[in-house]
């Protein structure tokens, strides 16, 4: 970086809004406190969780135009006429799939030379992801899930995680909740499996192995954590091969029904790649071992490893109802035919203070200093999706999709 670098932090401009921050107050007081020939400023905003004044308060000059910075740090997609040129931008872009909601983002990136990294590319040496949300969606997903579950059967009420003010009144939110003996299907075993398990586990719901969520009863809520390797078989007939599915997902298929015969509540936290089976089918949905009646699907990949998740759910009306029959969305809670499906795309806003704390907490110590230092580890440049005008090596998969090939 230059001598003299401006950070500037990005008002959020993305519809339904979004609050989090990337950096608190606090946190950009620190970066410059740490980094003496850097300056963080913030666009003026009143949607953000933290208020411009508290920015104010730290020392962080308030700005209407970030046309000044370097670096640009936002959380979802920037909206493309608010796009700058020639800027770096950090912010989570869901174009690495080739998510066609989103190419014309991508090629406006292009055609303005701007350098974007995106959050979900920042990874080690190892290729273990530095910084994300993840642990903020699988808490609000699965509190968002057990929620559904008591509406669905009006077999309890409790507020929401929008509803309470932090994670501590979340926490003593659930400890009115008692669950009847259901059994939940757990999916994945990354930041938002273990986020979904923290409220599994305050809420006494018991860990089970396979064999016996299948086999057994039991008078008490229970959970399983199933990861690809039990709901995925290869189509030879061949052992599962956990390298062989990363590689080659599209050499497997589904082995899923067996816990859809018994499961009461599927909580989906795994990574989906597209060319891997989905979880079901329509047509498992509509036969007569398919028992799952409330899908909390915080992945939201739309039809994608669920294939009932049609669309996004909102914070504001976060459930709709699938009808299989029919394939059709229908209105939440209106058929008991019909699944349940929680499908907020924004799940980490629901906690929109804690989640940046954590998520800024990372940001400061884990990926500015690189950014700032030089990039001795060559994280940053492992994350550039696009620099230049240009597709960068790594993402050069990305070029025919990008020119409408």
């Amino acid at each position: 970086m230059k001598e003299k670098t401006t950070i500037g932090l990005i008002r959020e401009g993305k519809i339904p809004v979004d609050r989090r921050v990337p950096l608190t107050p606090a946190q950009a007081r620190g970066v410059m406190n740490r980094f003496p020939g850097v300056e963080v400023v913030a666009q003026k905003s009143d949607i953000r969780c933290y208020a411009d004044h508290e920015y104010a308060k730290e020392g962080i000059r308030l700005v209407d135009s970030l046309e000044e910075c370097d670096v640009i740090l936002g959380v979802k997609e920037v909206p493309l006429a608010d796009l700058l040129p020639g800027k770096t931008y950090f912010f989570f872009s869901h174009t690495i799939k080739k998510q066609p909601y989103n190419l014309g983002l991508l090629q406006e990136i292009l055609r303005r030379n701007i350098t974007m990294v995106d959050y979900e590319t920042l990874t080690d040496a190892t290729g273990k992801r530095i910084i994300a949300f993840g642990r903020w969606a699988g808490i609000v997903g699965a509190c968002n899930g057990i929620w559904a579950f008591g509406q669905r059967y009006r077999l309890f009420d409790m507020r929401r995680p929008c509803q309470c003010f932090d994670l501590d009144d979340l926490w003593t939110e659930l400890k009115g909740i008692a669950l009847p003996p259901i059994k939940i299907v757990l999916t994945g075993g990354g930041r938002v499996a273990r986020g979904a398990m923290e409220v599994l586990a305050r809420l006494g719901v018991r860990k089970v192995t396979c064999r016996q969520f299948l086999e057994q009863w039991f008078d008490f809520p229970v959970f399983v954590q199933l990861n690809a390797r039990d709901y995925n078989r290869a189509r030879n007939g061949e052992g599962f091969s956990r390298n062989g599915f990363y590689r080659q997902p599209e050499r497997f298929e589904a082995d899923f029904s067996k816990y859809a015969a018994v499961a009461d509540l599927l909580v989906a936290s795994a990574f989906w790649d597209p060319r891997a089976p989905a979880l079901f089918t329509r047509d498992d949905i509509t036969g007569d071992d398919f028992k799952i009646a409330v899908i909390a699907d915080i992945t939201c990949d739309i039809e994608g490893s669920i294939p009932c998740t049609k669309r996004p759910s909102t914070i504001e009306e976060p459930l709709y109802d699938y009808n299989p029959c029919d394939d059709q969305v229908e209105n939440p809670l209106s058929d008991e035919a019909n699944i349940t499906v929680m499908a907020v795309d924004n799940l980490p806003c629901e906690l929109p203070r804690d989640a940046s704390a954590s998520f800024g907490g990372d940001l400061a110590e884990r990926v500015l200093p690189e950014l700032l230092g030089g990039d001795g580890t060559g994280m940053i440049a492992r994350a550039t999706i696009a620099r230049e005008g240009r597709l960068t090596e790594r993402f050069a998969y990305l070029q025919d999709w990008v020119d409408g090939r």
